[in-house]
């Protein structure tokens, strides 16, 4: 498994290219479906790219002396690597690897410019026995170097498609261009820190994942089907994120029974996913759907499926998903053989149900317990650092009101909040108080009203964007207009997801883009940021809006994954379990918090849950024991041997 700086080999499909130096066609083309790839060093200490048939043991090595990298499509696992006469395409490799790939490759070549490239005469002569080891992990050092020898050589670095030269090369042949696009996604170590543009290395800060992280990820790497949960704050969307990426995205489908939690997560709606619709209709009507041309690829080309805000599924729903799979996929084992990684906290949102039905949660499902293999909860909270806030959401969490939380919680509602400008969001339970509040407020302010259009790249499917997206087709601004990010920007600055902020004026001309002054103190002007989204039918379609949204007012469902800096909550109108809790959990800090009309009564916990939760602790506690009590047996047959 990768763990943050180590370097990984990479699994992926291969197509290695002969190209003609005088036409550039492709004259012999070779296919590696399941491919190592290796970076590393030969005899001379020279650059190697080694890539291995594991099927058929055969192995190519290329050396990595001129070459230029395309990476547009690195987060979809994808690269090309173009050397002198040949190229090669990388494909269906996961996305974190490939990154790493990529970052040791430019650095590592980089930090050996000064290495005189050995002559095909010399190699000749020379008796060293051939050999090959792996390159080390990235360090301090490297980056270091890789700078100093660029302070000194003037490298044409191309950042739109980044060609990489050594100082000895520079023939016609490896100058061939390929055009494509820039990329979207920033793989790059080249940062402009400085003024005057000059690109300098870094060695990139990857947050680590805690240990409970990392017991989650070694499961779902080893092919166990596996639910994880844990309370709001303990990084399971992060956590989510790392295993969307470690795994091979061409039969990796990342879905949620949200838009707004698909899009954080880069995948596309659990019933786009199945496109069965609302999943509502007989299962015999269900399967026919399913069994549409696009739809069928889906379910036959899945080997890993994730699904994130589990709470919201309810039981029917997976049962049905379930039988489908083993259908079309024409297997008996459960889910059809995919490989599951369920996420979500049963004791925030519950699904969405008609009248007075009863809430049945995807857990009592008759198929859950044969589909789940491992449960794992993540207990460490990130989001908030104060304790005694954390007992109080933990308190709230399982429907447990105190005199002590009921008295923080009322004490709460005079605290002063706002800070330069900047009001606190509130948190409403229905939809309708968002938009009338927002619209409200929005009016009431002077001065000149300025719109800005989303640009989608199909008009045709803006509901579909919309479903799915963060931000809204057309955002409706005023100097003053209390507003919220809606995605991250800076972590260090922490211009992040729910970063709030008041619009300060907008730059002269014809964009005419928003300053916003936020809350940690950056001033920043907004500019337009892209969107992906994924569609049932596999079509990539996207949306570039400033990241921003009003933020008088926001729903408790929409604040999912946020954290928020300065909030009130309005608790009297809460109608589901889990609720209060969700709206309580935004909030980073209690100082920063306002509770009005606070009422016990409305927070609950669903006692069907609470159940299921207390028996997950039971089994796990029953795991430990057993498994303490194998290592003791174990130590006293040692010890006695």
């Amino acid at each position: 498994m990768m763990r943050d700086q180590e370097f990984p080999e990479l699994q992926c499909a291969v197509a290695v290219e002969r190209v003609s130096a005088s036409s550039g066609h492709v004259m012999k083309r070779q296919v590696v479906r399941s491919a190592a790839v290796l970076l590393g060093r030969d005899e001379h200490q020279e650059l190697v790219l080694r890539i291995h048939d594991r099927a058929k043991g055969h192995t190519d090595s290329f050396m990595l002396r001129d070459f230029q990298l395309f990476t547009r499509f690195a987060k979809d696992g994808k690269c090309t690597v173009k050397l002198e006469g040949t190229q090669v395409l990388i494909s269906d490799c996961p996305p974190d690897g490939l990154c790493t790939f990529l970052r040791t490759l430019r650095i590592k070549h980089e930090a050996s410019r000064d290495h005189k490239p050995v002559s095909d005469r010399a190699r000749l002569k020379a008796t060293l026995p051939r050999s090959f080891n792996t390159i080390s992990p990235l360090q301090q050092k490297d980056v270091q170097k890789a700078n100093e020898l660029r302070s000194k050589v003037n490298a044409p670095l191309q950042l739109k498609g980044l060609s990489v030269r050594s100082s000895s090369s520079n023939k016609a042949g490896g100058s061939q261009q390929v055009k494509r696009p820039r990329t979207d996604c920033d793989t790059s170590p080249v940062k402009a820190l400085h003024p005057n543009k000059k690109p300098v290395l870094t060695l990139p800060v990857a947050r680590k994942l805690s240990k409970e992280q990392a017991a989650v990820l070694d499961a779902v790497l080893s092919g166990k089907n596996i639910f994880f949960t844990g309370s709001a704050g303990t990084g399971k969307s992060f956590l989510l994120k790392r295993i969307v990426g470690s795994l091979p995205p061409k039969s990796t489908y990342a879905t949620a029974s949200t838009g707004v939690a698909a899009c954080h997560i880069g995948g596309t709606t659990l019933h786009n996913f199945a496109g069965i619709g609302s999943g509502s209709a007989p299962l015999e009507q269900c399967l026919e759907l399913a069994q549409r041309p696009g739809v069928r690829q889906h379910w036959t080309g899945c080997k890993h499926l994730i699904i994130d805000e589990i709470s919201m599924v309810e039981a029917q729903f997976f049962d049905k998903l379930e039988a489908i799979a083993r259908s079309i996929r024409r297997s008996t084992e459960p889910f059809g053989g995919i490989q599951l990684i369920v996420c979500g906290d049963f004791l925030q949102l519950p699904p969405v149900t008609k009248g007075k039905e009863k809430t049945s949660f995807s857990f009592q499902a008759r198929s859950w317990r044969k589909c789940i293999h491992v449960n794992m909860e993540l207990t460490e909270v990130r989001r908030q650092t104060d304790r005694a806030f954390i007992s109080l959401l933990q308190a709230v969490r399982v429907g447990r009101v105190t005199e002590e939380v009921t008295s923080q919680l009322l004490k709460s509602a005079n605290n002063r909040i706002e800070r330069d400008g900047i009001l606190a969001t509130r948190l409403c339970t229905h939809k309708d108080d968002v938009e009338l509040t927002n619209e409200n407020k929005l009016k009431q302010l002077p001065g000149p009203l300025r719109g800005f259009e989303a640009v989608d790249s199909d008009p045709m499917l803006v509901k579909t964007i919309d479903a799915q997206s963060p931000v809204g087709a057309m955002l409706q601004l005023k100097v003053g207009a209390q507003v919220m990010l809606t995605k991250n920007l800076d972590v260090q600055r922490g211009l992040v997801n729910g970063a709030r902020g008041v619009v300060v004026d907008f730059l002269l001309g014809s964009q005419g883009l928003p300053r916003v002054r936020f809350l940690c103190g950056a001033v920043e002007v907004i500019k337009r940021e892209r969107w992906m989204f994924k569609t049932g039918g596999g079509l990539y379609l996207s949306r570039q809006q400033l990241p921003l949204k009003l933020a008088w007012a926001i729903s408790i469902h929409k604040s999912q994954g946020m954290t928020l800096d300065c909030v009130e909550i309005s608790l009297a109108r809460v109608f589901e379990s889990g609720q209060a809790y969700v709206a309580l959990s935004r909030a980073r800090s209690l100082e920063g918090l306002r509770v009005m009309d606070f009422d016990p009564r409305v927070v609950q916990a669903n006692q069907d849950v609470l159940q299921f939760y207390k028996k997950l602790r039971k089994e796990r506690l029953l795991m430990q024991s057993s498994m303490g009590d194998f290592v003791r047996k174990s130590n006293q047959e040692n010890e006695a041997w």
